[in-house]
């Protein structure tokens, strides 16, 4: 499998020596495990902000790949498709998922082994079980009052 970030010429472990605000464009990119699982539709709960992940996922998503087919332009088709940076991840990072090296590092958490970053493989984020790689179905065979049937447990 060919790894969609380049990750090549980056500095040793940078992630564990720069901030998130100090990272160049490529190192931020490169943080990226391609599991797949923010493009999955979530539910909030109002009361608890508690937020469930289900296996419902944006009709972007290949589910072979784990990876956005429409990457570049992607918001030509999904205009709300959020655009994760340093100056927002604040506000997101409670709805992204567990694994996820954004959130990791933002809640001062080290990656996972599987990361690509630490293996050195793309591959390692699917064969740790942790992507959604085979696992969705799209937004466009389940309505919206059906999400709830298809809430999953975060692979961990």
């Amino acid at each position: 499998m060919t790894d969609p970030i380049d990750r090549n010429g980056l500095g040793k472990r940078f992630w564990e020596k720069k901030p998130l605000t100090k990272m160049s464009q490529k190192e931020w990119e490169a943080l990226c495990d391609g599991c797949g699982k923010c493009c999955l539709n979530k539910l909030e709960d109002a009361d608890t902000g508690e937020v469930a992940l289900t296996r419902v996922a944006c009709r972007l998503l290949d589910d072979s790949t784990c990876r956005c087919a429409q990457y570049e332009i992607r918001h030509q088709f999904i205009p709300e498709c959020i655009v994760l940076s340093p100056d927002n991840i604040d506000t997101h990072a409670y709805w992204m998922p567990k694994t996820c090296a954004y959130r990791l590092l933002w809640e001062g958490k080290p990656l996972y082994d599987w990361h690509p970053l630490i293996s050195g493989r793309a591959e390692t984020v699917h064969d740790a079980g942790i992507s959604v790689q085979g696992m969705t179905v799209s937004e466009w065979e389940v309505s919206e009052d059906e999400w709830e049937d298809h809430i999953i447990e975060e692979p961990l």
